[in-house]
Parts: structure tokens; sequence; C-alpha cells
């Protein structure tokens, strides 16, 4: 008894490991009771054993079913359903909702949990890309759970419809969706497992929707809370999944490996849904560094997974000097696929078709991603949908048109803190500045691009600057004609404060070091120091105490 006692405390207090010991060592004594079996196996599978974790949890069903507790036994059904087909095995989850309905079809009240059974419907019409019919099985979902006193069915009812929502197209409607649901986890309203997959839905969610601050607002979010549970395995590895991408796009990219690869260690312990993410993260870096076998294996091991490693393989193949290749990759990769992971790929794709020579390839992608720009009024998407068209205006020989949208573009990604698309920018800026006889600002243009590609390690990126690859030829052969004007400068505005040294100042003012601020902005803490010289000489301050000052005046702490 007194293993059970603790086992419910620590269960409690989401130490998982203990909750595991206590709990497996109660079993051996007296036969568990069914809440008990069911919270043993939750916290086998949040410590990393899903497949064991899933088989108590159909022991559990089995005893609710013996007690005469219906209603739970249908929820412990739907969930070892769930659990099935998050594990691969759709065979057998479907089975387990299909037991899951008999058991609510066969009480003669409405049982309490019966808007679960509608998840997997809406997630298998998402699969499919039929937003509609996903729509009305989650809206079903949460409103059972919401009459019924199911708080996990009523969340993900909520989060289900956010990207069904966004699947139609409209965006907004849908990313609110995602933050209600999010509200629901991050109160502890929702029970651990759902909760956690309301984290990691949300952030692929915006990652596709290229909300950039919000993944990155529920990145931190998620982090805070898989630290705040002992050695939680599942979804931890996804957290770090995240933040690899978010340390990559903010140019840590040391900081970017090594999250990718304590995500590999913890999808081998056991959260498995980590493993195509921290793989091809990983292959990104390798490839911007220029170390392409290296690169070339973490594709192949993102593979392995059944997704393809898209545009990395193909933007891979391209900077080998094969963009063929690179064409034939990307073009099958976009085709069938549902709209939320083929717009990922349509800036690649623009670069891909004009190295290939099919210019109106690349148009009809540009017009795509602009298209899409219209609807989604994101930063990062439309600097994605701007550098995108001036690569392809400088092509046909309009540089004019060109600067326009490239300084714009590289103005978005500086905003971001995005370094290495800035310095694309600039190195974009260049060929521009060439094409219209500026050669002083084409040279300090590139001379800009290179410092950045060089404090990065970006290899490829300073090679194209000297030698330009297939698409920087092809984008220079088609600027050929273009004539001579002047060129505004791209040198950064020293008045008020960018929104990323805003929120460097805002950390700042709370106490934090250098090292806490990196980690919280998912930025290096070299890039922390320069924003830090930076707020100091726009602001004319001297010290973090008169920086943590002028927060506090200007209400910004």
């Amino acid at each position: 008894m007194f293993s059970l006692a603790e086992g419910r405390e620590a269960y409690a207090e989401r130490r998982w490991p203990d909750a595991v010991g206590q709990y497996t060592a109660a079993e051996r004594d007296t036969e568990l009771p069914a809440t008990d079996l069911e919270q043993l196996a939750t916290s086998v599978i949040l410590a990393g054993g899903p497949a064991e974790g899933t088989e108590i949890l159909a022991r559990a069903h089995l005893r609710y079913l013996a007690d005469g507790d219906y209603d739970a036994a249908a929820r412990c059904a739907a969930w070892t359903g769930l659990n099935l087909m998050l594990q691969g095995e759709p065979a057998r989850g479907a089975g387990w909702f299909a037991r899951a309905r008999r058991i609510v079809e066969d009480l003669p009240a409405p049982c309490r949990f019966e808007g679960l059974l509608f998840v997997p419907v809406g997630l298998g019409a998402l699969y499919q890309g039929d937003g509609q019919a996903a729509a009305e099985a989650f809206a079903r979902a949460g409103e059972l759970g919401r009459q019924r006193g199911d708080p996990d069915a009523a969340a993900l009812g909520v989060l289900g419809l956010g990207q069904a929502t966004i699947l139609l197209g409209r965006f907004e409607e849908g990313l609110a969706l995602l933050d209600e649901a999010m509200v629901a986890a991050t109160v502890g309203e929702v029970s651990p497992f759902p909760a956690g997959i309301i984290y990691c839905a949300v952030i692929e969610t915006c990652r596709l929707a290229f909300d950039l601050h919000r993944a990155q607002e529920w990145t931190r979010a998620l982090d805070r809370w898989c630290q705040a549970q002992q050695h939680l395995v599942f979804f931890s590895g996804q957290c770090q999944m995240h933040r690899a991408e978010l340390y990559r796009l903010h140019g840590a990219w040391s900081e970017a490996l090594d999250a990718a690869t304590t995500a590999q260690d913890l999808a081998v312990r056991g959260d498995p849904m980590a493993i195509y993410g921290s793989f091809y993260e990983q292959g990104e870096i390798h490839r911007l560094r220029g170390n392409f076998d290296d690169a070339e294996a973490c594709y192949l091991h993102a593979l392995e997974t059944g997704f393809p490693p898209q545009p990395g393989l193909a933007l891979l193949r391209l900077a080998q000097g094969r963009p063929a290749q690179a064409q034939t990759l990307l073009r099958q990769a976009m085709t069938g696929v549902g709209p939320d992971y083929r717009r990922r790929m349509l800036a690649a794709c623009v670069d891909i078709e004009l190295a290939a020579g099919d210019a109106e390839a690349a148009r009809a992608a540009a017009d795509e991603l602009a298209s899409l720009s219209g609807a989604l009024d994101m930063p990062m998407l439309h600097a994605l949908a701007d550098q995108s068209r001036a690569a392809l205006l400088l092509h046909d020989g309009d540089a004019a048109a060109a600067l326009v949208l490239i300084r714009r573009a590289w103005s978005r990604w500086f905003s971001l803190d995005v370094p290495f698309e800035a310095a694309r920018c600039r190195a974009l800026m260049a060929s521009v500045c060439a094409a219209l006889g500026d050669e002083e600002s084409a040279r300090l243009e590139r001379a800009a691009a290179r410092a950045v590609f060089a404090e990065l390690g970006a290899a490829p990126a300073l090679s194209e600057l000297e030698e330009p690859t297939p698409v920087g030829r092809a984008v220079a052969a088609g600027a050929a004609a273009a004539g001579a004007a002047a060129v505004p400068s791209t040198d950064i505005d020293a008045g008020p404060l960018t929104t990323r040294e805003t929120e460097v100042l805002h950390l700042v003012s709370t106490g934090l070091s250098n090292r806490d601020i990196a980690a919280e902005l998912f930025i290096s803490e070299k890039t922390v120091a320069r924003h830090l010289s930076n707020i100091f000489t726009k602001l004319g301050l001297t010290s973090r105490a008169a920086a943590t000052a002028y927060a506090y005046q200007h209400g910004l702490a």
C-alpha cells in the first residue's frame, strides 16, 4: 500500500520514472485498481516506453470493463487506439477505436468520453487533405467534450479544428484556435499526454503557416513544460527538434546541431516522433556548412521514416552542381503533397527551376508564393515571396524592379533575426547593383554578405559569392540587359530598436545572463552580445544596469 500511495504522489507531481517504479512495485504485491493501472501506463509512455505503456493501457481497459465502468473503458480503448496510430500501427489502432465505439453505442446513457471517437476521424480527413470533413469531425469532438465534461476531447477538438481551418485557407481564424488549445494545455486543464500532443501539433502547424514568432513562443512554452517533469522522454525529443530549427534560422548553428543530437538520443529512448525532424535539421546545417556527405547521410536517415527530406535533399543536389537531379527530386516531392507541405518547398522551387533553366516553372512557383503571402500575412512568408520574385525579376533583366523587392526582403529577414537569409539577400543585392552599373554598391553588399557567411561557416554560400552556382549564373545571365540606376544603401538604421533588440532589452531587464537570453530566444551568445552592443550604441548606454533602468522608464520591462 505504501508503494501505491507513493506511485499516486509521483504521478501527481509528474515524476514519471518514480511513478513507474512505485506502481510496478505495488503491482507485485497486489492487483492495481484500474485508475492506477491507467496512470502507470501513462507514466511508462511518457518515460520512454510507448509500446509497453500501450499494452498496460489495454490491460487497464479490461480492468475497467471488469469493474463495470464502461465510460472509462471506452476512454481507455480510445487512447489505446490513438497511441497505436502514433506508433505506426493504424490497423490495430482502428480496431481499438471500433471497440470503443461499440461500448459507447451499447451504453444506456450518453458516454462522457464519446468526443474522443471523432478525433481519429478528423485526423484521417486531415491526412487526406479534406479540410471540411476534418473541421466537422473535430468540431463534433470539441462540442461533445465541452458538453459532457471531458477537457481532453474538448481541447483536442479545438486543436484539430484550428488545423483544419488553416488547411481551408482561413489562417488567422485557425491560428486563433490553436492559441485557444494551447491555453488549455498550459493551465493544466488537460491530461499530460494530450497536453504534449497539443504543444507539438501547434508548433508544427505554426511552422507550416510560416508563423515564426508563434512557433518560437510556443517552443519556449513546450520547453518549460518538458523541464517541469522528471525525465520526460516522449515529447522532449520533439521539443529539441523544434529548438534545432529555431537555432538554425537564427544563426546559432552549433547550438542547432547540439539540439538535433539531443533529439536523436531522445528518439532512441522513446520519442520516435522526433526522428525525422532531428535528422532533417542536422542535414540542413551540414548542407549549409558544405559538409555534403554528412548532409546526405542525415537526409537518408530522415527518409527512413517514410517522409521525403525535402527541400533539403534537392537543395543539396543543387549545391553539388546537379540542378537537373534537384529539379526532378523536388518536382516529385511537390506532386500530390498537401498544401501545407507544398508551400514550404516553393521558395526552393524558384531557385532550383531557375538553375535548371525552366524560368516558367520558377515563375509559377513565385506566383504561387506571392498569392499565398497575400492570404497569409506573415513576415517570413513575405520575405520568401519578395526574395523569390526579386531573383526571378533579375533573371528576366528587370533589375530596377528587383531592387525594391530584395531590399524589402532583406529588411524583413533582418527584423526576424534570420542572418543567413538576410545575407543571401545582400548577395543577391550585389548582383542587382552590378546589373545596374553600380559596382561600388555591389562591392559593399558582397562584403557584407561575405562577413555573415564567414561568421556562420557557410562555405558554399561563400564560394558562390566568388564563383556563382548554376542559379547564380542563371540570374546573372538574365540581368545582362539591365540599365544603370542609383542604388540606395541598405545600411542598418541606427534609430529605434528593432523587434529583436527590444526582446533582448526586455530580457536584460529581468536579470537574465547572455547565456540565458540566448537559450530563451534560440540564438547564440555571440548574437546576444551583438544585439546588446547595438542597444548600448543606439540608446547611448554603457551598462546592463542602465539598460534595465531604460527598460523600466519606457515600459519595456
